[in-house]
């Protein structure tokens, strides 16, 4: 498929590559999982030409579900999309236990692969690190995707540790939403044949500048014609197009930023007519000062004209 754009990893058998939205799950207004509508958004942004999908993400607020919420979104995607993209779903827990029941489940309902962030809550140490995913690699035949977001699970894996975590029988690939550019570049250059993700919209283009074939963005839960376009710009070499596309990304991501935490995408779905319902609770969405601001810098950007 690529051109321009790196490579998926030998060791991925999805090949996964290109834009794969970290999609969300809807609620009805008593923030109770609305499957429907979760699976109408799989549907949104493969519609848009994404290359893949991954629910149970952060964005999919997989942390406040229980595991027979999860297995229904999961279930609920993988219906919908019925194998037009790959989908790989987020299956991470605080403990391997946990990890491996949630993959089980997700693996009886059909997914492609797993998605696996590292445990939080409790810090690990590097050997905790590697025999956690290696158990999780074990436990399954489908492909592990390691998810590394220390900003967020409190536990920061080390070039190190992240290499030996990547050659790992099972282990396809690597998420990175570290924002640590120099360790992104070490682990994709010592690690050949994982497929590599860039997990921020922050960093788009520099993460296909680092070997990078995919790219995990939130934007592109709202706007996936955007990151698309990005993606399609570098693989066909126009890499000045690309990057005044990553402006934009920027600019788009400062404005959903302007409200509480993960609210900015339901709120730009809705101003694009998709409702997907509230945020789960503590979680909540933004005030309607907040969404006629966000309203406002997206109609300056054009996008919800799309």
């Amino acid at each position: 498929m690529s051109a321009h754009a790196p490579a998926p990893g030998a060791d991925d058998p999805l090949a996964l590559q290109g834009v794969i939205p970290p999609t969300i799950t809807a609620f009805t207004e008593d923030e109770s999982v609305d499957p429907k509508t979760t699976a109408a958004h799989a549907r949104f942004v493969v519609d848009r030409g994404v290359h893949g999908v991954f629910p149970l993400g952060t964005n999919g607020e997989f942390t406040l579900l229980t595991p027979d919420e999860r297995t229904r979104v999961i279930e609920a995607v993988v219906t919908e999309i019925d194998g037009e993209v790959p989908v790989i779903a987020g299956v991470g827990a605080p403990s391997t236990h946990e990890t491996i029941d949630h993959a089980k489940q997700a693996a009886n309902v059909g997914v492609d692969g797993l998605v696996v962030v590292t445990p939080y809550y409790y810090p690990i140490d590097d050997e905790g690190a590697v025999e956690h995913y290696r158990r999780v690699a074990q436990s399954t035949s489908l492909p592990v995707y390691v998810y590394h977001i220390p900003s967020k699970t409190g536990n920061a894996l080390s070039r190190e540790t992240l290499i030996e975590i990547a050659e790992l029988d099972g282990i396809a690939g690597i998420k990175d939403s570290s924002k640590d550019v120099p360790l992104l570049g070490q682990v994709v250059a010592d690690a050949p044949n994982a497929s590599f993700f860039a997990g921020s919209d922050s960093l788009l283009v520099p993460g296909l500048n680092l070997g990078c074939c995919g790219l995990v963005s939130a934007v592109a839960n709202a706007f996936p014609e955007l990151v698309v376009e990005l993606y399609d710009a570098y693989d066909d070499g126009d890499e000045e197009r690309a990057q005044a596309l990553q402006e934009t990304v920027f600019e788009v991501r400062r404005a959903f930023k302007q409200g509480p935490y993960l609210a900015g995408v339901k709120s730009a779905l809705s101003l694009r007519g998709f409702d997907s319902g509230p945020l789960r609770s503590p979680l909540r969405r933004m005030s309607d000062a907040e969404e006629t601001t966000l309203a406002e810098e997206l109609e300056r950007l054009e996008l919800l004209s799309r």
